[in-house]
Protein backbone atom coordinates (compact mmCIF):
# COMPACT_ATOMS: atom_id res chain seq x y z
CA UNK A 1 0.00 0.00 0.00
CA UNK A 2 1.56 3.12 -1.48
CA UNK A 3 1.66 6.22 1.48
CA UNK A 4 -0.53 8.93 0.10
CA UNK A 5 0.93 11.98 -1.45
CA UNK A 6 2.76 14.06 0.54
CA UNK A 7 0.89 17.15 -0.44
CA UNK A 8 -2.32 15.69 0.05
CA UNK A 9 -2.02 14.53 3.39
CA UNK A 10 -0.57 18.08 4.41
CA UNK A 11 -3.73 19.77 2.97
CA UNK A 12 -5.78 17.71 5.27
CA UNK A 13 -3.91 18.82 8.18
CA UNK A 14 -4.32 22.50 6.98
CA UNK A 15 -7.78 22.74 6.58
CA UNK A 16 -8.23 20.78 9.69
CA UNK A 17 -6.30 23.14 11.61
CA UNK A 18 -7.36 26.38 10.17
CA UNK A 19 -11.29 24.79 10.77
CA UNK A 20 -9.70 23.99 14.29
CA UNK A 21 -7.94 26.56 15.86
CA UNK A 22 -8.67 25.79 19.46
CA UNK A 23 -7.46 22.38 19.12
CA UNK A 24 -4.03 22.46 21.91
CA UNK A 25 -3.26 18.31 20.68
CA UNK A 26 -3.87 15.79 18.96
CA UNK A 27 -3.85 11.69 19.62
CA UNK A 28 -2.45 9.63 17.47
CA UNK A 29 -4.18 5.92 17.42
CA UNK A 30 -2.87 2.61 16.08
CA UNK A 31 -5.10 -0.64 17.32
CA UNK A 32 -2.95 -3.56 18.74
CA UNK A 33 -3.76 -7.13 17.88
CA UNK A 34 -6.69 -6.87 20.45
CA UNK A 35 -8.02 -4.14 19.25
CA UNK A 36 -6.75 -1.55 21.91
CA UNK A 37 -6.03 1.56 20.71
CA UNK A 38 -2.31 3.08 22.10
CA UNK A 39 -0.48 5.54 20.67
CA UNK A 40 0.65 8.89 21.55
CA UNK A 41 -0.33 12.54 22.05
CA UNK A 42 1.84 15.75 20.44
CA UNK A 43 0.99 19.26 20.54
CA UNK A 44 -0.68 20.56 17.16
CA UNK A 45 2.40 22.59 16.01
CA UNK A 46 4.00 18.93 15.34
CA UNK A 47 1.22 17.78 13.71
CA UNK A 48 2.55 18.77 10.14
CA UNK A 49 5.91 16.59 10.76
CA UNK A 50 4.07 13.70 11.13
CA UNK A 51 2.21 13.62 8.04
CA UNK A 52 5.71 14.45 6.72
CA UNK A 53 7.54 12.06 8.30
CA UNK A 54 5.39 9.97 10.41
CA UNK A 55 6.34 8.52 13.53
CA UNK A 56 7.95 5.69 15.33
CA UNK A 57 6.56 3.11 17.48
CA UNK A 58 8.13 -0.12 18.45
CA UNK A 59 7.31 -3.04 16.43
CA UNK A 60 6.20 -4.87 19.51
CA UNK A 61 3.06 -2.90 20.16
CA UNK A 62 1.85 -5.85 17.81
CA UNK A 63 3.07 -8.47 20.27
CA UNK A 64 1.57 -7.19 22.99
CA UNK A 65 -0.84 -9.53 25.37
CA UNK A 66 -4.19 -8.11 26.79
CA UNK A 67 -2.26 -6.58 29.87
CA UNK A 68 0.15 -4.64 27.22
CA UNK A 69 2.83 -6.96 28.29
CA UNK A 70 5.46 -8.28 25.48
CA UNK A 71 4.65 -11.64 24.40
CA UNK A 72 8.72 -12.42 23.46
CA UNK A 73 7.81 -15.84 22.02
CA UNK A 74 6.50 -13.98 18.88
CA UNK A 75 10.00 -12.54 17.94
CA UNK A 76 8.90 -9.03 17.90
CA UNK A 77 10.64 -7.92 21.06
CA UNK A 78 14.06 -8.18 22.51
CA UNK A 79 15.00 -10.60 19.75
CA UNK A 80 14.90 -7.68 17.36
CA UNK A 81 16.38 -5.15 20.22
CA UNK A 82 12.62 -3.17 20.63
CA UNK A 83 13.11 -2.14 17.19
CA UNK A 84 10.92 0.88 16.00
CA UNK A 85 8.48 0.90 12.90
CA UNK A 86 7.20 4.20 11.23
CA UNK A 87 3.13 4.84 11.22
CA UNK A 88 1.67 7.11 8.64
CA UNK A 89 -1.81 8.83 9.22
CA UNK A 90 -5.07 7.26 7.64
CA UNK A 91 -6.65 9.91 5.29
CA UNK A 92 -9.90 11.12 6.41
CA UNK A 93 -9.39 10.06 10.43
CA UNK A 94 -8.45 13.09 11.66
CA UNK A 95 -11.40 14.46 13.80
CA UNK A 96 -12.17 16.37 17.35
CA UNK A 97 -12.83 14.14 20.14
CA UNK A 98 -15.97 15.41 21.88
CA UNK A 99 -15.47 14.65 25.60
CA UNK A 100 -11.83 16.37 25.91
CA UNK A 101 -11.71 19.47 28.33
CA UNK A 102 -8.51 20.57 26.38
CA UNK A 103 -9.67 21.13 23.02
CA UNK A 104 -7.86 17.63 21.63
CA UNK A 105 -8.22 15.49 17.82
CA UNK A 106 -7.50 12.27 16.99
CA UNK A 107 -5.73 10.57 14.07
CA UNK A 108 -5.39 6.65 13.16
CA UNK A 109 -2.51 5.65 11.79
CA UNK A 110 -0.87 2.02 10.56
CA UNK A 111 2.41 0.79 10.64
CA UNK A 112 5.29 0.51 7.65
CA UNK A 113 8.40 -0.78 7.31
CA UNK A 114 11.22 2.19 7.19
CA UNK A 115 11.51 1.41 3.32
CA UNK A 116 7.88 2.32 3.34
CA UNK A 117 6.56 -0.70 2.53
CA UNK A 118 3.64 -1.86 5.27
CA UNK A 119 4.14 -3.64 8.31
CA UNK A 120 2.62 -7.09 8.10
CA UNK A 121 1.78 -7.88 12.12
CA UNK A 122 -0.70 -4.59 11.95
CA UNK A 123 -4.36 -6.00 12.07
CA UNK A 124 -4.79 -3.64 9.44
CA UNK A 125 -2.34 -4.79 6.95
CA UNK A 126 -3.48 -8.19 7.51
CA UNK A 127 -7.09 -7.06 6.70
CA UNK A 128 -5.61 -4.92 3.56
CA UNK A 129 -4.09 -8.11 1.95
CA UNK A 130 -7.38 -9.86 1.85
CA UNK A 131 -8.92 -7.05 0.71
CA UNK A 132 -6.40 -6.62 -2.32
CA UNK A 133 -7.46 -10.34 -3.34
CA UNK A 134 -11.09 -9.05 -4.19
CA UNK A 135 -9.86 -5.98 -6.00
CA UNK A 136 -8.24 -7.73 -8.14
CA UNK A 137 -11.12 -9.57 -8.99
CA UNK A 138 -12.58 -6.07 -10.01
CA UNK A 139 -15.29 -6.34 -6.64
CA UNK A 140 -15.74 -4.26 -4.38
CA UNK A 141 -16.63 -5.31 -0.37
CA UNK A 142 -19.60 -2.90 1.18
CA UNK A 143 -19.69 -3.54 5.20
CA UNK A 144 -21.50 -2.36 8.19
CA UNK A 145 -21.18 -3.16 11.61
CA UNK A 146 -23.44 -3.53 14.90
CA UNK A 147 -21.61 -3.57 18.20
CA UNK A 148 -23.32 -4.22 21.64
CA UNK A 149 -21.76 -3.23 24.89
CA UNK A 150 -23.13 -2.53 28.54
CA UNK A 151 -22.90 0.25 30.35
CA UNK A 152 -21.55 -0.39 33.98
CA UNK A 153 -21.44 1.79 37.38
CA UNK A 154 -17.97 3.02 38.02
CA UNK A 155 -17.77 1.27 41.33
CA UNK A 156 -17.45 -2.20 41.34
CA UNK A 157 -18.49 -4.61 43.60
CA UNK A 158 -15.94 -7.32 44.62
CA UNK A 159 -14.23 -6.69 41.51
CA UNK A 160 -17.25 -7.82 39.33
CA UNK A 161 -19.66 -5.03 37.07
CA UNK A 162 -23.10 -4.06 38.05
CA UNK A 163 -25.78 -1.70 35.96
CA UNK A 164 -25.23 2.08 36.38
CA UNK A 165 -27.97 3.89 38.46
CA UNK A 166 -30.09 5.55 35.92
CA UNK A 167 -29.66 8.96 35.98
CA UNK A 168 -33.65 9.64 35.89
CA UNK A 169 -34.95 6.70 38.32
CA UNK A 170 -31.81 6.40 40.80
CA UNK A 171 -31.97 2.74 40.36
CA UNK A 172 -30.23 -0.08 38.73
CA UNK A 173 -32.15 -1.16 36.13
CA UNK A 174 -33.48 -5.11 35.80
CA UNK A 175 -34.98 -5.17 32.54
CA UNK A 176 -34.24 -7.76 30.21
CA UNK A 177 -37.02 -6.49 27.49
CA UNK A 178 -34.77 -6.32 24.03
CA UNK A 179 -35.72 -2.82 22.28
CA UNK A 180 -37.36 -0.82 24.94
CA UNK A 181 -37.77 2.31 24.15
CA UNK A 182 -38.18 3.19 28.09
CA UNK A 183 -34.74 2.15 28.97
CA UNK A 184 -33.13 3.95 26.28
CA UNK A 185 -34.83 7.13 27.84
CA UNK A 186 -33.02 6.32 31.46
CA UNK A 187 -29.84 6.63 29.60
CA UNK A 188 -30.85 9.46 27.10
CA UNK A 189 -28.25 12.08 27.67
CA UNK A 190 -25.67 9.59 27.04
CA UNK A 191 -26.61 7.66 24.68
CA UNK A 192 -27.40 10.63 22.11
CA UNK A 193 -24.03 12.12 22.95
CA UNK A 194 -23.22 9.11 21.77
CA UNK A 195 -24.79 9.27 18.40
CA UNK A 196 -23.56 13.11 18.29
CA UNK A 197 -20.18 12.39 19.36
CA UNK A 198 -19.98 9.86 16.65
CA UNK A 199 -21.44 12.42 14.23
CA UNK A 200 -19.07 15.19 15.07
CA UNK A 201 -16.24 12.21 14.50
CA UNK A 202 -17.98 11.20 10.98
CA UNK A 203 -18.69 7.87 12.19
CA UNK A 204 -21.59 6.75 10.49
CA UNK A 205 -23.79 5.65 13.88
CA UNK A 206 -27.29 5.79 12.68
CA UNK A 207 -29.49 3.94 15.46
CA UNK A 208 -28.94 2.32 18.95
CA UNK A 209 -30.73 -0.12 20.17
CA UNK A 210 -32.11 -1.56 23.42
CA UNK A 211 -30.78 -5.18 23.84
CA UNK A 212 -32.13 -7.93 26.44
CA UNK A 213 -30.00 -7.43 29.18
CA UNK A 214 -29.95 -4.49 31.74
CA UNK A 215 -28.28 -1.75 30.63
CA UNK A 216 -26.88 -3.62 27.16
CA UNK A 217 -27.25 -1.55 24.19
CA UNK A 218 -26.42 -1.63 20.55
CA UNK A 219 -25.00 0.58 18.57
CA UNK A 220 -25.76 0.03 14.30
CA UNK A 221 -23.24 1.75 11.81
CA UNK A 222 -24.20 2.32 8.20
CA UNK A 223 -22.98 0.03 5.32
CA UNK A 224 -19.80 1.63 3.46
CA UNK A 225 -18.28 0.26 0.46
CA UNK A 226 -14.70 0.10 1.83
CA UNK A 227 -13.67 -2.66 4.45
CA UNK A 228 -10.99 -1.08 5.83
CA UNK A 229 -13.12 1.94 6.37
CA UNK A 230 -15.98 0.22 8.57
CA UNK A 231 -13.18 -1.29 10.76
CA UNK A 232 -11.54 1.66 11.47
CA UNK A 233 -15.11 3.09 12.22
CA UNK A 234 -15.53 -0.06 14.70
CA UNK A 235 -12.37 1.03 16.66
CA UNK A 236 -12.96 4.60 16.48
CA UNK A 237 -16.59 4.01 18.15
CA UNK A 238 -15.44 1.86 21.19
CA UNK A 239 -13.13 4.76 22.03
CA UNK A 240 -15.96 7.27 21.54
CA UNK A 241 -18.04 5.21 23.55
CA UNK A 242 -16.11 4.62 26.21
CA UNK A 243 -15.23 8.60 26.69
CA UNK A 244 -18.72 9.57 26.68
CA UNK A 245 -19.76 6.98 28.91
CA UNK A 246 -17.18 8.27 31.19
CA UNK A 247 -18.11 11.81 31.17
CA UNK A 248 -21.65 10.70 32.31
CA UNK A 249 -20.13 9.30 35.24
CA UNK A 250 -20.48 5.31 33.57
CA UNK A 251 -17.75 2.72 32.27
CA UNK A 252 -18.59 0.10 29.71
CA UNK A 253 -17.85 -2.92 28.62
CA UNK A 254 -17.26 -4.75 25.26
CA UNK A 255 -16.34 -8.20 27.40
CA UNK A 256 -17.82 -10.77 25.71
CA UNK A 257 -19.64 -12.15 28.54
CA UNK A 258 -19.75 -9.85 31.79
CA UNK A 259 -22.90 -11.16 33.65
CA UNK A 260 -23.55 -15.21 34.19
CA UNK A 261 -27.02 -15.13 33.10
CA UNK A 262 -27.47 -12.41 30.86
CA UNK A 263 -26.98 -12.00 27.44
CA UNK A 264 -22.91 -11.73 25.88
CA UNK A 265 -22.05 -8.78 23.89
CA UNK A 266 -21.70 -9.73 20.07
CA UNK A 267 -19.64 -7.61 17.06
CA UNK A 268 -21.87 -8.45 14.04
CA UNK A 269 -21.31 -7.61 10.49
CA UNK A 270 -23.44 -7.55 7.58
CA UNK A 271 -21.22 -8.03 4.02
CA UNK A 272 -22.10 -7.58 0.80
CA UNK A 273 -20.39 -7.72 -2.38
CA UNK A 274 -20.36 -5.13 -5.84
CA UNK A 275 -19.19 -5.38 -9.20
CA UNK A 276 -17.29 -3.07 -11.15
CA UNK A 277 -20.45 -1.06 -11.44
CA UNK A 278 -21.23 -1.06 -8.11
CA UNK A 279 -24.28 -3.67 -8.75
CA UNK A 280 -24.62 -6.10 -5.30
CA UNK A 281 -24.07 -9.68 -7.07
CA UNK A 282 -26.28 -11.11 -4.18
CA UNK A 283 -29.76 -9.04 -5.33
CA UNK A 284 -31.99 -11.50 -5.89
CA UNK A 285 -35.83 -12.25 -5.84
CA UNK A 286 -34.62 -15.75 -4.68
CA UNK A 287 -31.24 -15.79 -2.62
CA UNK A 288 -31.54 -19.53 -2.99
CA UNK A 289 -31.04 -19.18 -6.36
CA UNK A 290 -28.06 -16.96 -6.44
CA UNK A 291 -24.58 -18.85 -7.19
CA UNK A 292 -22.66 -15.97 -6.07
CA UNK A 293 -24.13 -15.57 -2.40
CA UNK A 294 -24.20 -19.14 -2.18
CA UNK A 295 -20.57 -20.08 -2.45
CA UNK A 296 -19.69 -17.01 -0.33
CA UNK A 297 -21.93 -18.40 2.20
CA UNK A 298 -20.39 -22.08 1.36
CA UNK A 299 -16.49 -20.58 2.23
CA UNK A 300 -17.78 -18.54 5.50
CA UNK A 301 -19.50 -21.73 6.58
CA UNK A 302 -16.36 -23.92 5.79
CA UNK A 303 -13.68 -21.62 7.16
CA UNK A 304 -15.74 -20.58 10.15
CA UNK A 305 -14.18 -23.14 12.33
CA UNK A 306 -10.54 -21.92 11.92
CA UNK A 307 -11.98 -18.53 12.15
CA UNK A 308 -13.01 -18.62 15.31
CA UNK A 309 -10.05 -18.00 17.28
CA UNK A 310 -10.22 -14.28 15.54
CA UNK A 311 -14.07 -14.42 16.44
CA UNK A 312 -13.38 -15.01 19.77
CA UNK A 313 -10.27 -14.34 21.02
CA UNK A 314 -10.24 -14.35 24.66
CA UNK A 315 -10.98 -17.30 27.19
CA UNK A 316 -13.96 -15.06 28.40
CA UNK A 317 -14.95 -15.24 24.64
CA UNK A 318 -16.65 -18.82 24.94
CA UNK A 319 -18.95 -18.02 27.63
CA UNK A 320 -21.40 -15.83 25.83
CA UNK A 321 -22.71 -19.10 23.42
CA UNK A 322 -25.97 -20.51 24.23
CA UNK A 323 -29.20 -21.25 22.43
CA UNK A 324 -30.82 -18.66 24.62
CA UNK A 325 -28.90 -15.79 23.80
CA UNK A 326 -28.78 -16.16 20.44
CA UNK A 327 -25.47 -16.97 19.61
CA UNK A 328 -24.78 -19.53 17.17
CA UNK A 329 -22.24 -22.62 17.94
CA UNK A 330 -22.50 -24.60 14.52
CA UNK A 331 -21.54 -23.75 10.74
CA UNK A 332 -25.04 -22.90 9.87
CA UNK A 333 -27.16 -20.62 7.63
CA UNK A 334 -30.74 -19.30 6.80
CA UNK A 335 -33.22 -16.90 5.32
CA UNK A 336 -33.70 -14.47 7.77
CA UNK A 337 -33.09 -16.78 10.78
CA UNK A 338 -31.51 -15.50 13.52
CA UNK A 339 -30.68 -18.78 15.01
CA UNK A 340 -28.37 -19.23 12.50
CA UNK A 341 -24.14 -18.71 12.17
CA UNK A 342 -25.29 -16.92 8.82
CA UNK A 343 -28.44 -14.99 8.30
CA UNK A 344 -29.54 -13.98 4.76
CA UNK A 345 -31.89 -10.69 5.02
CA UNK A 346 -34.67 -10.93 2.64
CA UNK A 347 -36.21 -7.72 2.74
CA UNK A 348 -35.75 -6.66 -0.75
CA UNK A 349 -33.70 -7.98 -3.82
CA UNK A 350 -30.98 -5.47 -3.85
CA UNK A 351 -30.31 -5.62 0.20
CA UNK A 352 -29.67 -9.26 0.28
CA UNK A 353 -26.63 -9.65 2.21
CA UNK A 354 -24.96 -12.01 4.89
CA UNK A 355 -25.43 -11.52 8.31
CA UNK A 356 -22.15 -12.95 10.78
CA UNK A 357 -23.53 -13.38 13.88
CA UNK A 358 -20.80 -15.28 15.98
CA UNK A 359 -18.15 -12.71 16.87
CA UNK A 360 -18.18 -11.71 20.06
CA UNK A 361 -17.65 -7.32 20.78
CA UNK A 362 -14.38 -8.17 21.97
CA UNK A 363 -12.88 -9.47 18.93
CA UNK A 364 -10.57 -6.82 16.67
CA UNK A 365 -12.61 -5.78 14.38
CA UNK A 366 -9.78 -5.83 11.15
CA UNK A 367 -8.98 -9.51 11.69
CA UNK A 368 -12.98 -10.50 11.82
CA UNK A 369 -13.24 -8.62 8.81
CA UNK A 370 -10.01 -10.83 7.27
CA UNK A 371 -11.52 -13.65 8.43
CA UNK A 372 -14.74 -13.79 7.46
CA UNK A 373 -13.59 -11.89 3.68
CA UNK A 374 -11.55 -14.71 3.39
CA UNK A 375 -14.24 -17.12 3.84
CA UNK A 376 -16.15 -14.96 1.52
CA UNK A 377 -13.05 -15.36 -1.47
CA UNK A 378 -12.51 -18.94 -0.76
CA UNK A 379 -16.54 -19.69 -1.70
CA UNK A 380 -16.42 -17.70 -5.00
CA UNK A 381 -13.31 -18.95 -6.05
CA UNK A 382 -13.70 -22.50 -5.59
CA UNK A 383 -17.83 -22.55 -5.80
CA UNK A 384 -18.31 -23.81 -2.26
CA UNK A 385 -21.94 -25.45 -1.83
CA UNK A 386 -23.56 -24.13 1.65
CA UNK A 387 -25.80 -26.78 1.66
CA UNK A 388 -29.80 -26.02 2.57
CA UNK A 389 -30.45 -23.34 4.75
CA UNK A 390 -32.14 -24.08 7.97
CA UNK A 391 -35.40 -23.49 8.57
CA UNK A 392 -36.46 -22.56 12.38
CA UNK A 393 -34.48 -23.25 15.56
CA UNK A 394 -31.23 -24.23 14.49
CA UNK A 395 -30.16 -25.68 17.96
CA UNK A 396 -32.59 -27.79 17.98
CA UNK A 397 -31.27 -29.28 14.25
CA UNK A 398 -27.65 -28.93 14.75
CA UNK A 399 -25.19 -30.03 17.46
CA UNK A 400 -22.80 -27.62 18.79
CA UNK A 401 -19.18 -28.15 16.55
CA UNK A 402 -17.50 -24.88 16.64
CA UNK A 403 -14.81 -25.12 18.75
CA UNK A 404 -16.14 -24.18 22.18
CA UNK A 405 -12.81 -22.76 23.99
CA UNK A 406 -9.75 -20.74 22.63
CA UNK A 407 -7.41 -23.88 23.09
CA UNK A 408 -9.32 -25.65 20.32
CA UNK A 409 -9.47 -22.09 18.12
CA UNK A 410 -5.75 -21.72 17.86
CA UNK A 411 -5.05 -25.26 16.90
CA UNK A 412 -8.19 -24.80 14.10
CA UNK A 413 -6.52 -21.55 12.81
CA UNK A 414 -2.90 -22.69 13.19
CA UNK A 415 -3.81 -26.04 11.09
CA UNK A 416 -5.84 -24.17 8.60
CA UNK A 417 -4.19 -24.82 5.00
CA UNK A 418 -7.17 -22.64 3.84
CA UNK A 419 -6.91 -19.15 6.20
CA UNK A 420 -2.80 -19.92 5.81
CA UNK A 421 -3.67 -18.73 2.06
CA UNK A 422 -5.06 -15.65 2.96
CA UNK A 423 -3.33 -14.45 6.03
CA UNK A 424 0.33 -14.58 6.32
CA UNK A 425 1.29 -17.37 8.02
CA UNK A 426 4.09 -15.59 10.50
CA UNK A 427 1.41 -13.57 11.25
CA UNK A 428 -0.79 -16.74 12.40
CA UNK A 429 2.26 -17.17 14.75
CA UNK A 430 2.49 -14.23 16.41
CA UNK A 431 -0.94 -14.57 16.92
CA UNK A 432 -1.37 -18.27 18.10
CA UNK A 433 2.00 -17.05 20.79
CA UNK A 434 0.35 -13.91 22.01
CA UNK A 435 -3.14 -15.96 22.85
CA UNK A 436 -1.16 -19.17 23.77
CA UNK A 437 0.40 -16.82 26.40
CA UNK A 438 -2.37 -15.94 27.84
CA UNK A 439 -4.15 -18.83 27.98
CA UNK A 440 -1.12 -20.37 29.97
CA UNK A 441 -1.47 -17.09 32.82
CA UNK A 442 -4.97 -17.90 33.00
CA UNK A 443 -5.33 -22.00 33.37
CA UNK A 444 -2.34 -21.05 36.01
CA UNK A 445 -4.47 -18.57 38.05
CA UNK A 446 -7.10 -20.45 40.49
CA UNK A 447 -10.49 -18.66 40.64
CA UNK A 448 -12.71 -18.06 43.33
CA UNK A 449 -14.84 -20.84 42.87
CA UNK A 450 -12.16 -23.10 43.36
CA UNK A 451 -11.10 -21.89 46.72
CA UNK A 452 -15.11 -21.99 47.49
CA UNK A 453 -15.16 -25.64 46.47
CA UNK A 454 -12.50 -27.37 47.69
CA UNK A 455 -10.11 -25.35 50.05
CA UNK A 456 -12.62 -26.54 53.20
CA UNK A 457 -14.16 -29.39 51.36
CA UNK A 458 -11.38 -31.93 49.97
Amino acid sequence: MSVPPRAVQLNEANAFLKEHPEVLYVDLLIADMNGVVRGKRIERTSLHKVYEKGINLPASLFALDINGSTVESTGLGLDIGDADRICYPIPGTLSNEPWQKRPTAQLLMTMHELEGEPFFADPREVLRQVVSKFTEMGLTICAAFELEFYLIDQENVNGRPQPPRSPISGKRPQSTQVYLIDDLDEYADCLQDILEGAKEQGIPADAIVKESAPAQFEVNLHHVADPLKACDYAVLLKRLIKNIAYDHEMDTTFMAKPYPGQAGNGLHVHISVLDKDGNNIFTSEDPEQNAALRHAVGGVLETLPASMAFLCPNVNSYRRFGAQFYVPNAPSWGLDNRTVALRVPTGSPDAVRIEHRVAGADANPYLMMAAVLAGVHHGLTNQIEPGEPIEGNSYEQLEQSLPNNLRDALRELDDSEILNKYIDPKYIDIFVACKESELEEFEHSISDLEYNWYLHTV
